[in-house]
């Protein structure tokens, strides 16, 4: 009742991380906001939780994991709610803040639940439950959307947390029992600061970068001063202060699995959520799909994902971490590999196979790299560790989702100027080429070669993602699993009543 509880909250908050970019047209006319304006309903969300997330640890020893748990459901459901009665663009931006904050604590709450209520020998089938969770939302956020949006209207994309979050709400306040708060940890407000103004700005500086021309724009060059300015004064400021008084506790990074496991969730992160962001704007944008088929033909990675998690989740623990590991990235690059060859002449079956096959991979990624990385971390950390590990994995996120979609607008154009030099009255290849580039026949031509300028990008950042999965393949090899003699983590059974 505990997995399922927590697993329902993790579900709403991943699942509102995408949810709400298929309705940005609905709100964009209902609010009377402008394209520039009615990305800030993203942006607002995905700052807000970047901020918030590294908080978890100290909440946590101060409040207690179940009060802290319970206030996030409740905060992340009222804020819901006011999402779904914003009347106007400045309510609902701030209704998405209060969102993201509530909600910044959900996924790693869950994972460090989940760690404590087993022991060490069930981490990777727990693992493999919360990863489904995580996963899962990005994958059927957008067909979820798309359906509630035409179906009703773009409020319920908001109000479809309601009931999740109230089972949600009494779950864990009915099965967790409180545990004293610890209060190890004083707030250290200048680390807080520093690090929330340098992740702030990054995440700024990533998300409306291309639509700012990066550093073409005074903002960008702001948010990059500060984004360097304010990580400066943390990483000193944390490496001068005492073991255990500073925000970030840096005795994580003595940790090299810990420290490993972040390297390669990164990675993850940019991988997958890149993947996810390319796909649908390829087959709305060059094959005409609509937001519904497109949403349909991509939902199946996530059945793949969810089989070879459940299979993987039972050989964690038998099978060495790093061969499972090995194989999930070559799984990976495999299925990307697939897309590098895709033209704009695809069955939906060629979108399809590649997909669940990487979904597979992504499975067989994520159950045993979240398991090894905690693996050698102690309990009283996992709060914490759980936290960081998270807002890496966003910012993963973030910086493969900015790092494609520049590579796709600049390598368009790169193409598109390549293939237009060949494009003359002297080649023979255009048939006719006088009726070629004469009148409404010039427009036709330059149309087509857009398009295949647009696929020869696309497919340059499907390259680009194969070549960043093999290349952290050798770094398994700093990955040590846990001596089979130490003694297994114990089931917290005071969190269970």
């Amino acid at each position: 009742m505990i997995t399922i509880s927590i697993m329902l909250a993790t579900v709403i908050q991943a699942l509102d991380g995408t949810i709400a970019n298929v309705a940005l047209p609905h709100m964009q006319g209902s609010l009377s906001a402008s394209t520039d304006q009615i990305t800030w309903v993203l942006t607002s969300f995905i700052v807000a939780a970047a901020i918030a997330t590294p908080l978890n640890g100290w909440l946590v020893d101060r409040y207690g994991l179940k009060n802290v748990f319970l206030a996030s459901v409740a905060g992340f459901t009222a804020a819901s709610v006011l999402c779904g009665i914003s009347a106007t663009l400045t309510e609902i931006v701030i209704a998405r803040m209060l969102q993201g904050v509530f909600g910044a604590a959900l996924v790693p709450l869950s994972q460090a639940v989940l760690l404590d209520i087993n022991p060490r020998e069930k981490h990777g089938s727990a693992m493999a439950v919360w990863g489904m969770g995580v996963m899962i939302g990005p994958i059927l956020g957008p067909t979820l959307g798309g359906w509630l949006t035409d179906q009703y209207n773009w409020r319920w994309v908001f109000f479809i947390n309601v009931p999740i979050g109230a089972i949600a709400f009494y779950g864990i306040w009915r099965y967790i029992h409180a545990t004293p708060a610890a209060r190890r940890v004083k707030f250290d407000t200048f680390g807080f600061v520093t690090l929330s103004v340098a992740i702030g700005a990054l995440q700024m500086l990533l998300d409306r970068g291309e639509q700012n021309d990066w550093f073409g724009s005074t903002e960008t060059w702001v948010e990059a001063i500060l984004l360097a300015l304010s990580a400066a004064y943390f990483i000193a400021h944390t490496a001068t202060r005492p073991a255990g008084q500073s925000f970030i506790d840096y005795r994580l990074l003595l940790n090299s699995n810990y420290v490993t496991g972040l390297l390669l969730i990164f990675i993850v992160g940019m991988v997958l959520f890149a993947t996810r962001a390319l796909m649908p704007t390829m087959l709305q944008g060059l094959m005409g799909y609509p937001a519904m088929l497109a949403g349909l033909v991509t939902a199946p990675s996530g059945l793949g994902t969810m089989l070879s998690m459940l299979v993987v989740g039972k050989l964690t623990g038998r099978v060495d971490f790093r061969l499972l590991l090995g194989v999930g990235f070559a799984v990976t690059g495999f299925s990307l590999w697939q897309m590098t060859q895709y033209t704009l002449v695809l069955s939906q079956s060629d979108i399809v196979w590649p997909g669940v096959i990487q979904g597979i991979g992504m499975g067989l990624v994520f159950v045993p790299l979240s398991a090894a990385t905690f693996a050698t971390l102690s309990p009283q950390m996992r709060a914490e560790g759980t936290a960081l590990y998270s807002l890496i994995r966003n910012i993963g996120s973030s910086i493969g989702i900015a790092l494609v979609q520049t590579l796709l607008v600049r390598n368009t154009q790169i193409a598109h100027s390549s293939l237009v030099e060949h494009v003359t009255i002297a080649n023979p290849e255009l048939g006719n080429p006088a009726a070629a580039l004469a009148g409404s026949g010039a427009a036709a031509l330059n149309a087509e070669i857009s398009r295949q300028a647009s696929m020869i990008a696309y497919v340059d950042d499907y390259w680009l993602m194969m070549i960043l999965t093999a290349a952290v393949i050798p770094m398994l090899l700093l990955i040590r699993p846990p001596k089979r003699s130490a003694a297994p983590a114990q089931v917290d059974h005071a969190a269970l009543e």
